[in-house]
Parts: structure tokens; sequence; C-alpha cells
């Protein structure tokens, strides 16, 4: 739901999304999606002052995250659903409800900005989207997906604002706190919030006195200032390297969520990005996109108070247009 179809009782309610829900998502989901592996590094926890523990997303079928809350919503569709699912998406989103619609063979309509990364617009027909593009603008990309869904009779599975992504998008978190259960904080990056709320559902469902933080890039700071502000705070022109993460605000359902289990949000500048994924890619070998390196970025320029304590981090994809790195 976006700010403008909202009402205040809608901001001050939490939502019904719960650690049941989120168990249920894992249940519902296992067969068709990686159990991603954590990584460490003593060179980066050294630099950072931390233990840290690496959720390799960017393992995860289709190359991010987004696998588990497309799944999740996907196999929890009821009915006659043989028009398929519709949604608009950066590139992750597209790629990964093209691949769970494929699962139950349906087709998958994805409206995508024509500013889409190569890679990741390869990502989406390669699992059998059928892509529109549009204008880079979140109000094209809305429109354009309700005139096919109007057209089509498909089912909008939005990117983030839906509970079944947002549980399966937890379970991400899930995992990390089955496979290192003493961890101090979680921490992932904010875009339109689905994958926060999931994450902050998850840990604090499981350990009530974990802190839960969140790393946005500078240039798309709607979710620190709506934090802080407690309200919803909206970004008109959000920029920056960190492609997934341009949503103008969040929606009302993961602001509710955000403000009711979520300790901080950080920003980072686009050098800084830049700076982390190099060192990701140096000190443990692995690819990762811009927007898993922002909550990288945070901790090496100690935006949070995580020193001493046990961090696990929320690596969230690795699908990067190789012909264009930003270094």
């Amino acid at each position: 739901m976006r700010p403008d179809r909202a009402t205040d009782q809608a901001v001050s309610t939490e939502p019904a999304l719960s650690l049941a829900a989120i168990r249920a998502a894992a249940a519902r989901i296992l067969p068709y999606v990686h159990r991603t592996p954590v990584l460490t590094s003593s060179t980066l926890d050294r630099r950072v002052g931390a233990r840290l523990f690496l959720k390799c997303e960017n393992f995860q079928k289709s190359g991010a995250f987004k696998a588990r809350g497309a799944h999740n919503a996907v196999f929890s569709l009821a009915g006659d659903v043989r028009a398929g699912v519709a949604t608009h998406s950066s590139g992750n989103h597209g790629a990964a409800l093209a691949l769970a619609a494929r699962a139950r063979g349906l087709p998958a309509h994805v409206v995508a900005p024509h500013t889409v990364s190569a890679a990741k617009a390869a990502n989406m027909t390669r699992y059998g989207a059928q892509l529109t593009l549009c204008e880079p603008t979140l109000a094209a990309r809305e429109q354009a997906a309700a005139r096919i869904v109007a057209q089509t009779g498909a089912h909008l599975v939005h990117p983030f604002d839906d509970y079944a992504v947002m549980a399966g998008q937890g379970t991400a978190a899930l995992e990390l706190l089955e496979q290192v259960p003493d961890l101090d904080a979680v921490l992932c990056p904010v875009g339109g919030g689905g994958l926060l709320s999931g994450t902050a559902v998850a840990a604090r469902g499981l350990k009530p006195a974990i802190r839960v933080f969140g790393a946005e890039p500078v240039g798309a700071d709607d979710a620190q200032r709506s934090l802080r502000a407690g309200t919803l705070t909206m970004v008109e022109h959000p920029r920056s390297i960190a492609d997934g993460l341009l949503a103008s605000s969040l929606a009302y359902s993961t602001f509710a969520l955000i403000r009711a289990h979520v300790d901080d949000i950080a920003t980072v500048a686009e050098g800084e990005i830049v700076a982390a994924m190099r060192a990701v890619w140096e000190m443990l070998k692995i690819v990762i996109e811009p927007s898993s390196a922002v909550p990288v970025a945070a901790l090496l320029q100690g935006r949070l108070p995580v020193a001493g304590k046990r961090v696990g981090v929320i690596i969230t994809g690795g699908n990067v247009d190789l012909d264009r790195l930003p270094w």
C-alpha cells in the first residue's frame, strides 16, 4: 500500500506478520530454495571490530534472497491462478517471481525500468518473465503493472507490500539464527522494507533481546528518515548505485513492522558502497551486488553500535553486470 492510499490508523496498527507465518513459509518454500551458507572473514572482523557472520543469499536461486518471498507468495495463491502473476521490479524480484511461477506452471509478467541492468534483465527473461520496460519512476512501474493485471487477470505480487513476500524474506534470518544461534545483532539492507520487516519479526521472535538494524544509501534514505520522524517520509528522486534499494518510500505495512522492531537504520555514501563491495570481493572471494554491500559499508564506517558483538549480515544478492563494475 503506497502512502497516499493509507490511513493514519493503518500506520499505527502493527500488521499481522508473525514468527509462525515465517516458519510456515520456510516449510512451504523448502523444495524450491537453497539453504545458503554463512561465511566469515577474520580480516573483515578486524576492520569492523566485531565478529561478522555473512548469510550469503548471493548463492540463492535466481541470485538473490527474493526467491524466498516470491516462492512463498506464488505457492500461497489459492483458487484459479491460471492467469499467472505480475509485478514490477528493479530486477531481482522479477527474476525470482518468474522462477517461482515457472515452478508452478504459471506465466509471469514483469514491469521493469528501461534503466535495468543488462544482467538483471537477462536473469528475468532467462526464467521466463514476459518483460515490459517503462520509465524509471515508481509511478510508471505501478501504472504499467496495473494495466497488465487489468488486461490479463494476473495476480499482483508486490515486491515488498505483501505479507506472504515478507514472510518468505524472513526465512533468511530464520536460517541464519539456526546456523549461528548466539548472535547479538542482525543487519540487512532496506529498500521497500520487505526483507527488513521479515528479518526483524523472525529475529525478535526467536531472540527478543537481539538488536535489529537496517542500512540504506544516503541518496535513498527514506527508511531512516521515516523511522526517526515516526511517520512515512518519501524521497522523490532516490539515486544510488544500489539499484535494488531505490523504492521512494516504505509501504505502510513494512513501516509499521520496522517501527515496532528495528533499532536503527544507518546510511552510507556511494563511494563507501563501492569500497565495501570491493572489500567483500577481495576478502571473501565472492561476487556481491551493490545493494548487498550497503550493510557492510555501514559496518566498515562505524555507523552502528556493534563493537565486540556477534553480528549477522544478510548478503542479499550477487546479480552484477560484469561489464559495468564500479571500479
